[in-house]
């Protein structure tokens, strides 16, 4: 070990964001100023939570879904970028990665005020986010073209982890891993040399059990999974992702799909896709795009794995 390496201190920093908590784990030069890194982290993830969050009535995404059709506003960078890239995954997955599922989120219990319905809400045909939001890169602008209700709960989070990221790089931190809840990103090694380790829970409703393992560098990971969030109506249980083209939820054998990828808005947003997309239109995707995907099908024996890397299924 170096005598440079030798002399990195381990930094744990965590804080409240979007109902949950966010952490940072890092190694560095010692004496680094732990309460401004502190306070530039919660400053990175509230920016986020205040621009993107259906929770806030008054976030930039409350006050788009407010905004009459047809009428333009003005929208701050960092929600322009996830708009713009939401619905660029949401043209790549076919449709099953959709932001304009508000409506849905709501009417099923998972929103605001999470009213649980006592019947199962009717369906409708539905008109996508891609097809209905219009947005104006060069003014930073957004318009609806019809009604529509955006939720970005299925990539916010994701990009809330990366600003966390671009928070310790901005610092000079080239060792750290950052998350929120199990979205997360990892740059560079540890003091010793080592990758970081993350645990896989094992997908099971009430109950928190380690699947496996993995070793990350250089790279962000998000799960999407049945076993977190769910409603029950009529004695059968909803998990939160909702299926689009369904318009209620997705209702598949998958029961959790991680993904890797070079940032964690991609991961989080791909991640809910390909568990969208359920057990065989979900491997063949990832695996026709190349992708770094873990999907866990629920079986009479229990559960199965697929693994996908560079989309090549391995033994």
């Amino acid at each position: 070990m170096s005598t440079d390496t030798a002399a990195l201190q381990r930094y744990s920093l965590n804080g409240a964001t979007m109902g949950t908590r966010y952490s940072a784990l890092f190694f560095a030069a010692p004496g680094l100023d732990e309460v401004a890194i502190a306070a530039s982290l919660f400053a990175a993830v509230d920016q986020v939570d205040r621009q993107m969050s259906t929770w806030k009535a008054d976030s930039d995404l409350s006050r788009l879904n407010a905004t009459p059709e047809q009428q333009w506003l003005d929208i701050p960078q960092e929600l322009l970028s996830v708009l713009t890239m939401a619905l660029r995954i949401g043209r790549q997955s076919n449709g099953a990665f959709d932001i304009g599922v508000g409506d849905l989120v709501n009417a099923w219990g998972f929103g605001p005020g999470r009213q649980v319905p006592r019947n199962l809400p009717a369906q409708r045909r539905r008109q996508s986010a891609a097809e209905l939001l219009e947005i104006d890169q060069l003014h930073s602008r957004v318009r609806k073209r019809a009604a529509i209700t955006l939720d970005l709960s299925g990539i916010a989070k994701g990009f809330a982890v990366d600003q966390l990221a671009r928070c310790l790089d901005g610092w000079g931190i080239n060792r750290y891993l950052v998350g929120i809840d199990g979205e997360m990103r990892a740059c560079g090694l540890k003091a010793a040399g080592q990758p970081w380790t993350i645990a896989v829970e094992k997908p099971l409703r009430g109950v928190r059990e380690v699947m496996g393992v993995m070793e990350l560098s250089d790279v962000a990971i998000a799960t999407s999974g049945d076993y977190r969030h769910w409603v029950e109506i009529a004695d059968t249980r909803y998990a939160h992702t909702m299926h689009p083209a369904l318009g209620a939820p997705a209702c598949n054998q998958l029961a959790a799909v991680t993904v890797l990828a070079s940032s964690c808005m991609l991961a989080d947003a791909w991640a809910t896709a390909l568990l969208v997309l359920g057990e065989v239109a979900g491997p063949e995707l990832a695996q026709a795009r190349g992708m770094d995907a873990l999907f866990v099908v629920r079986a009479c024996e229990g559960f199965r794995q697929l693994s996908f890397a560079g989309g090549q299924l391995q033994a």
